[in-house]
């Protein structure tokens, strides 16, 4: 039996143009190798999981490579390139700053610099490549001790620093580095990816399971993939919407559509028995809340065309919110959201929390009213 491996090491990038939603950063460093314009030290920085380290990996191979595309890909077959993919490169070093950040890796790492490693086969001249991942975790000494190096290093040596808090990094560092952010990958970015590699391992699937799993994710792909890997070891290797929905304990989004169309009909009852039914799903009153919330404030931003890109969904739940904002009043949404605000606040201390949302829900069957009142308007009649 093989031995089995991981999604995300199975499918780790090898090349730029396979690293998924990060090409403001892939363009510009292909475009620096072809131009032989590559700065002496790098700061990757950005969410985790979405290709810092992948792309210092790809980067510092392209650097060694003796068979360098014309797109200015490393070509993942010369002698360099090999021996980095099998895990014996001699010239492309890792360190974990989050388990070596004392002064003494540090020194060790530069006494390691001293040595200029020996030329390819082809008599090409190689560059010692220190990916150091993790890198706000280095004590204050540390920094202190790799500012010079960092500075003026070794003609032969780059640095490529990874971090997901920029912020905890030394102002007299950053300004040693030339600084590339990361973003957080798109929901269609990642759900393509995953379809990518479900039809590579022949995997039945949903489109809309493989977004439900991005979602989830929240912008991270490695986090995307160890959800699809876990989901796919329940499922038996077929991923179906309701299934993701059940073993993420996900609440499906209908439940707010629904919610929000029983508060248009200012029906309390529909409410509380919609309610009722995703507590004896298991899910909690807070969670409820928490998703309402969500909920009302992606109406909300789906109501102006300029705020529309910042719901992160797909294409076909964005066009069911663009439906259902159209016929909710803004005037609404803003007291709804408020209300829910409260209440999820609430919710953390209460000792009756189900009591506390059944109450919130009967407001929100009424609130329309309830403005039309305090706007002197005579309150619509219900209709029967």
């Amino acid at each position: 039996m093989e031995n089995y491996i991981v999604s995300a090491r199975k499918y780790r990038p090898g090349t730029f143009a396979s690293v998924v939603g990060q090409s403001h950063v892939t363009n510009t460093l292909k475009s620096a190798i072809k131009m032989g314009q590559l700065a002496h030290a790098f700061l990757f920085s950005g969410p985790r999981g979405v290709g810092k380290t992948t792309c210092a990996r790809i980067l510092a191979k392209a650097i060694n490579c003796e068979k360098l595309t014309e797109a200015g890909e490393p070509c993942n077959a010369c002698e360099s390139c090999v021996s980095f993919n099998d895990g014996k490169s001699m010239t492309i070093h890792e360190l974990d700053a989050a388990s070596n950040n004392s002064v003494d890796d540090i020194r060790n790492l530069i006494e390691q610099t001293r040595y200029v490693p020996t030329p390819g086969k082809n008599g090409q001249a190689r560059r010692s490549v220190y990916i150091i991942d993790e890198v706000h975790m280095l004590t204050q000494a540390a920094f202190n001790a790799f500012l010079k190096t960092l500075e003026e290093p070794p003609a032969h040596v780059l640095f490529i620093l990874a971090t997901t808090e920029k912020h905890k990094i030394l102002p007299t560092i950053l300004s040693r580095c030339q600084k590339h952010d990361f973003r957080r990958i798109r929901v269609d970015d990642i759900a393509g990816h995953l379809e990518y590699i479900s039809k590579e391992e022949s995997i039945a699937y949903e489109y809309a399971a493989l977004q439900q799993i991005a979602l989830k994710a929240d912008g991270a792909l490695r986090d995307a993939l160890s959800l699809y890997d876990q989901l796919i070891s329940y499922t038996s290797g077929t991923l179906s919407f309701e299934s993701v929905l059940e073993n993420l304990n996900i609440l499906d989004y209908e439940y707010y559509f629904k919610a929000v169309d029983a508060m248009q009909a200012q029906d309390h009852k529909q409410l509380l028995l919609l309610f009722h039914e995703v507590i004896e799903k298991g899910f909690e009153a807070k969670d409820f809340v928490m998703g309402l919330t969500a909920h009302f404030r992606n109406l909300l931003v789906c109501q102006s065309p300029e705020t529309l890109e910042l719901l992160e969904t797909s294409e076909n739940v964005k066009k069911r919110y663009q439906e259902q904002s159209a016929t909710v009043d803004s005037g609404f949404l803003l007291n709804a959201f408020h209300l829910c605000s409260e209440s999820e606040q609430k919710s953390k201390q209460a000792t009756h929390p189900r009591l506390l949302v059944e109450l919130l829900l009967v407001k929100l069957a009424h609130l329309r009213q309830a403005i039309r009142v305090a706007e002197g308007v005579e309150p619509e009649k219900k209709k029967p």
